[in-house]
């Protein structure tokens, strides 16, 4: 299953949410926004993955630019602690951005880093909420395989 819906950046500008559903386990999702640059038209996109492979688990992050760079993250799932949205003060404003905190190897109960997904994209909370409220479920969905008999 496939949707797109359109929401706005921190700045105003426009930016457009894929949200492809594979199973309970596996979701795409990619945020598209347009910048206008000196003279040219560029685009950047981030496509982050929260996929289940039996007992693989992923989280891919990808960033896509319009130079044709891309960067991509791989991170077990079975690292990650959380996903949360986070706030920070940025240009005089309080944004939110989600991130993924990943346990720590020796604290069990601490984290040893702190991932932020969407980075150039700032997208609003209303955004955020919808790709954090799906990454939720998938996280629900790994506890309780990885817990039944």
């Amino acid at each position: 299953m496939e949707d797109e819906r359109s929401f706005s950046d921190i700045c105003g500008g426009r930016l457009a949410l894929q949200r492809r559903y594979y199973s309970p386990s596996c979701r795409e999702f990619c945020l598209s926004c347009p910048r206008l640059s000196l003279r040219s038209l560029t685009a950047v996109t981030c496509t982050v993955w929260l996929a289940a492979y039996g007992l693989f688990t992923l989280c891919e992050m990808t960033s896509s630019y319009a130079s044709g760079k891309e960067s991509t993250t791989f991170i077990e799932m079975g690292k990650v602690k959380d996903i949360v949205i986070n706030e920070a003060i940025y240009m005089q404003k309080v944004i939110y951005y989600l991130c993924i905190l990943l346990k720590d190897p020796v604290e069990p109960h601490g984290i040893s880093q702190v991932v932020p997904v969407f980075q150039s994209a700032k997208p609003r909370l209303d955004c955020l909420i919808e790709v954090y409220r799906s990454c939720q479920e998938i996280l629900a969905h790994q506890k309780a395989t990885s817990t039944s008999p």
